[in-house]
């Protein structure tokens, strides 16, 4: 799989503030990438350094296996890295096409782009007419228009209402289908999880995990059962050397392993121990639970 970017051991300090640690991944083409973590984790100063704004105290990267110089390179990225620049007296088509006249790309590309993000009725209106999320959706044609191999988006959803939100998840879902990588950075786990299938998590410029969203977690998942007596039922699971603990939420007994055990076993096994159980689901823990575990885990590794 041809590798889009590479950043090895990379770090930038501003004064005493080390706002990036030896990071180090990589970007695979046609993927969608999330960098997850809270706002001074240190994902924009990564981006910024990889879009040459802003300059590393060590460590490299590499575009397209270090293939073309950064110059070279970045003519086939997109970003938005700022709030939506455009002239407000401009039509949303005029504002493309300055952008075309700029970067030397043929004007054709500027109805194909709108009609992408789903601007393509309001081409003819003045950009101080639109909502946020239609700013935001015109930056996102804009950056298309070079039809960029990787698009690389800070905080895309940041500010807008959940019609908003949901209408930037379909753009970007929309892009990626078409084979164009995708590089964003998000506090929001939900985005990550709904829009991503590789996370790069930080912490206060450290990469706690870097591989797939559903691989975030070393844990076996969860099983949610009920019976007529969940007493009973929370002693007799403990007997079961695949369960690592149990808990109780809203009348459901929660199940958390160590080891794989299936639901039919589990059924199986407390029907040996005369508990028929009136409700069994298997359960993943949800992005935000792993990535709290994350973060605890640090933490305590720092105490």
């Amino acid at each position: 799989m041809e590798t889009i970017l590479t950043i090895e051991n990379l770090n930038k300090r501003y004064g005493r503030i080390q706002a990036l640690k030896n990071v180090s991944f990589t970007i695979q083409k046609g993927r969608v990438y999330g960098i997850l973590g809270p706002n001074g984790s240190g994902k924009s100063t990564t981006l910024g350094i990889v879009l040459n704004v802003v300059n590393k105290s060590s460590g490299n990267y590499k575009w397209f296996d270090g293939k073309v110089e950064t110059h070279e390179a970045l003519k086939k990225v997109g970003a938005i890295i700022e709030r939506p620049n455009f002239y407000p007296y401009m039509t949303a088509e005029q504002n493309l096409k300055l952008v075309c006249k700029i970067k030397n790309i043929n004007y054709s590309k500027v109805a194909e782009k709108l009609e992408l993000v789903g601007l393509d009725d309001r081409k003819d209106s003045k950009f101080s007419t639109f909502s946020l999320g239609m700013k935001q959706r015109l930056a996102i044609a804009s950056a298309l228009l070079n039809d960029p191999e990787i698009l690389i988006l800070d905080e895309p959803t940041n500010g807008l209402d959940p019609q908003g939100i949901h209408q930037i998840r379909d753009i970007i879902r929309k892009i990626a289908s078409q084979g164009t990588t995708i590089l964003l950075a998000s506090h929001l786990l939900d985005e990550v999880e709904k829009v991503c299938s590789q996370v790069i998590v930080l912490r206060k410029g450290e990469i706690l995990y870097s591989g797939p969203v559903d691989d975030m977690a070393s844990n076996e998942g969860f099983f949610e059962i009920q019976s007529n007596d969940n007493l009973l039922l929370k002693t007799a699971l403990q007997e079961h050397s695949a369960i690592d603990h149990v808990s109780e939420e809203d009348g459901k007994v929660l199940v958390y392993l160590k080891s794989e055990l299936s639901a039919s076993d589990l059924n199986q096994f407390l029907f040996s121990k005369n508990i028929v159980l009136s409700h069994l689901v298997r359960r993943k823990n949800s992005l935000e639970a792993q990535f709290l575990e994350l973060t605890k885990n640090a933490t305590a590794q720092k105490n």
